[in-house]
């Protein structure tokens, strides 16, 4: 290209350069594209830990009207299975890749050293986002994300795997793999973290997702008529913890009473009349003893029976608000006259969860204590008043009765290779483009994977998947349309073989036999033992034929494992040591870290490295002048946290151990500049002792609290103001944030020793990666 070719060609003549250009050295992706005039919108709405039976169509008694027209006029997959937890599921669906592949081995917090758990989605891996904007769609996304490890969340680290530099133009929603409904812990926008002192008396995270996408939409349509969009909404919900507003809850008042059992069995009962399940199908068995056990309804006491039907009243409300949001979604979509031309689809990432054990909690970050083993002082659940399920107070998460009800008719749970923790809801609607034939009721029940999903609604818009991405080549995906069966009621499927793993429980499915195998920590691979089921006879696997048919194991075994070694599978983290291993290049999250006032509220997980494991203190430099109020330090959320704060002339700490409060106080020494010195020794049993001294004089202190460990504090550390769910509910309907009306200098954490019972193991990066390569 010569100097003058510019000018004399113009604007016009210049993008054809860079065509001609583009066609000899530069990726496909690179060109500009003009979408065909009548290309679809595509949305995808994907709940969090939704079971199977959970939505009206598949049997539900929780009203889902939204989801019922969806199903209506669309399509019911009835054997649609994804992965037994959300991050490799959501890593299929956007990949097409199978989850170890696409280095999602399991929840994407940590980063092992492994291929297969690298937690975050290669540079050579497209994502269904990436080739949709290339093919000249608008793509937004709002909610969960989870497919950043926790030590690239903070706001200083790489965003190379946050959603915008993988292919969403527009992101609001949550890195993290949770939040709370009424006070999310951190909210982002695009790449930046929103500052919120005070959400609205009325906020509601799934309302707020909806408005969120809803003004994505409308913005685009008040820009471009006709420009085609991809919205992947991704619901935290009903994800724990579990929270739901009164009004949705009264509507649900009463309803559950009569227990788990009964509820189940209704539930199968409508499967069978809508066609759903065979009509000879029965009801999976549950466990009555062991990790998965479910206790009877009848075993339970009066008061255990009040709470545990709270639990589920506060459960099925918010799925209720989901589809409640849904239609608003639908109704937009018809006030645009773009209804008919948008393909929509309602999911879940994987079945219900059993996390609440027994008999529920409503301390849900406590739950996550278990990876230091057995400590005395420790309990799972704080005892609180049952008024609070559901509400903004409460961390709570159902009994595993209830996850038993919601993966109706399976056996198990989230994080399990049985059906109950990989089978869950798939509804596909587009009336333009999928009309069903006359006779046709839309049930499909051939079986489609995860990987599939993301590949079928890309060759529903006639958008081909990427095959580089920055010129370089693309990795081959594993997923397969299954546009042909919703075409063809009777067609044979297209994927017909898949394998599962998940902490060492694995999965072969091949034609109508399923081969599995239970795990529990501690257990080794080789106690386990195979179990073999013929799905297409017995669906909710209950006759065990692993004795009958010991050459038709062997066979399934070698390909299980064959198929292991080629999707980098191994090692298994059948002893969860993985969870452990934290890389050296995170250890200067935990050096000494001076935070100034105004900085906006630090992540969740790099404001742990400062306090998790370890003896630490925390210095607060500040210039006391008589009535001066308002939150010095602030470091979580209801589920479990500390505040420090003044009142009346007075210094007070609030210490929220995962919902039980202790408060103490002392009259500020004086005025004028002080050092506020906060200090926490680790000591046995995962406690620490605790004191306050201001110049030296003694405060007050504790000789014993329960350490905030695993996912506790939520929130991360603000300075000079209280935000994000409130430490200490007292104060915050006293003051709300509580911002500090005095003179704030710093704050500093000086981390000190690590406890001899921290569970986590630092790998030296580079010493491994100079070992390899030597």
């Amino acid at each position: 290209m010569t100097d003058d070719q510019l000018p004399s060609r113009g604007y016009d003549g210049f993008r054809g350069i860079v065509r001609e250009l583009a066609s000899e050295s530069t990726p496909s992706w690179a060109v500009p594209v003009q979408p065909a005039p009548d290309a679809p919108n595509v949305i995808v709405v994907m709940l969090d830990d939704l079971g199977f039976s959970d939505l009206a169509p598949y049997g539900s008694e929780i009203r889902t009207p939204g989801v019922d027209e969806l199903a209506a006029e669309g399509y019911t997959l009835t054997n649609y299975q994804s992965t037994p937890v959300c991050s490799p599921a959501r890593a299929a669906f956007l990949t097409g890749l199978n989850p170890h592949r696409a280095g999602f081995a399991t929840v994407a917090n940590y980063d092992p050293g492994f291929p297969g758990y690298v937690n975050e989605i290669a540079d050579d891996i497209p994502t269904i986002a990436e080739s949709f904007r290339a093919a000249g769609y608008a793509t937004f996304l709002t909610g969960k994300w989870h497919l950043t490890k926790e030590a690239h969340m903070h706001d200083g680290a790489d965003k190379g795997s946050w959603p915008v530099q993988r292919g969403f133009d527009r992101y609001y929603g949550c890195l993290d793999g949770f939040t709370t409904q009424f006070n999310p812990h951190r909210l982002v926008s695009d790449n930046s973290p929103l500052t919120i002192d005070d959400f609205p008396e009325d906020y509601y995270l799934t309302d707020d997702l909806t408005d969120q996408a809803l003004g994505m939409i409308t913005t685009l349509r008040s820009n471009d008529p006709h420009k085609p969009f991809f919205l992947y909404l991704a619901h935290q919900a009903v994800h724990a913890p579990i929270q739901a507003k009164d009004v949705d809850m009264a509507d649900y008042r009463g309803r559950y009473e009569m227990g788990w059992e009964v509820i189940r069995e209704g539930r199968l009962r409508r499967q069978i009349e809508l066609g759903i399940l065979p009509p000879d199908t029965v009801l999976g068995q549950v466990d009555t003893d062991g990790s998965a056990a479910v206790a009877s309804w009848s075993e339970l006491t009066d008061d255990e029976r009040v709470a545990a039907a709270r639990y589920m009243e506060a459960y099925a409300a918010t799925i209720d608000n989901v589809d409640q949001n849904l239609r608003r979604l639908i109704q937009q979509l018809k006030d645009m006259g773009e209804y008919e031309n948008t393909i929509i689809v309602v999911t879940s990432d994987n079945g219900g969860t059993s996390e609440g054990g027994l008999k529920g909690s409503q301390s849900y970050l406590s739950r996550f204590a278990n990876a230091v083993g057995p400590a005395a002082a420790w309990t799972r659940n704080m005892e609180r008043d049952p008024e609070l399920i559901g509400g903004p107070q409460s961390f709570m998460v159902h009994p595993r009765g209830w996850a038993a009800v919601a993966n109706t008719p399976f056996r198990r749970f989230k994080a399990h290779t049985f059906s109950g923790g990989v089978r869950v809801p798939l509804i596909i609607s587009w009336p333009q483009g999928l009309p069903k034939q006359p006779g046709d009721f839309g049930l499909r029940d051939q079986f489609a994977f995860v990987t599939d999903l993301g590949m079928t609604v890309l060759q529903l818009a006639g958008v081909e998947h990427l095959r580089s991405r920055y010129g370089v080549p693309a990795r081959d995906t594993d997923g397969i349309p299954f546009t042909p069966i919703l075409r063809e009621p009777h067609h044979a499927g297209v994927h017909h073989s898949q394998y599962w793993e998940n902490n060492g429980r694995r999965g072969m499915l091949s034609g109508r036999w399923k081969l599995l195998t239970g795990h529990d920590t501690g257990d080794t691979i080789s106690d386990d033992q195979w179990e073999l089921y013929d799905i297409r006879a017995d669906p909710t696997e209950t006759q065990d034929l692993a004795t009958f048919q010991p050459d038709l194991v062997r066979e399934l075994a070698d390909q299980w494992r064959s198929s292991a070694w080629n999707n980098t599978v191994f090692p298994l983290n059948d002893d969860n040591s993985l969870y452990r291993q934290r890389p050296s290049t995170e250890e200067m999250l935990a050096a000494p870290l001076t935070i100034l006032p105004g900085v906006p509220t630090l992540e969740r997980y790099r404001s742990s490295r400062l306090i998790a494991f370890r003896s630490f203190e925390i210095v607060v430099d500040v210039d006391r002048q008589a009535g001066d109020e308002g939150v010095l330090l602030s470091h979580g959320d209801q589920g479990g946290g500390y505040v420090l704060f003044a009142e009346r002339d007075r210094i007070c700490f609030s210490y929220n151990e995962y919902g039980r409060m202790h408060r103490m106080s002392a009259p500020w020494p004086g005025t004028g500049p002080m050092a506020v010195r906060l200090s926490f020794s680790a000591v046995e049993d995962v406690q620490w002792a605790f004191h306050a001294t201001v110049d030296g004089q003694e405060l007050f202190g504790a000789e014993r609290l329960l350490q905030l460990v695993g996912m506790a504090p939520f929130t991360g550390i603000s300075i000079g103001i209280d935000r994000g769910g409130p430490v200490d509910w007292d104060l915050w309907m006293r003051k709300r944030s509580f911002r500090y009306s005095g003179r704030l200098d710093r704050v500093t954490y000086l981390p000190g020793k690590k406890a001899g019972y921290d569970p986590e193991t630092i790998i030296n990066v580079e010493a491994e990666v100079s070992r390899i390569y030597e």
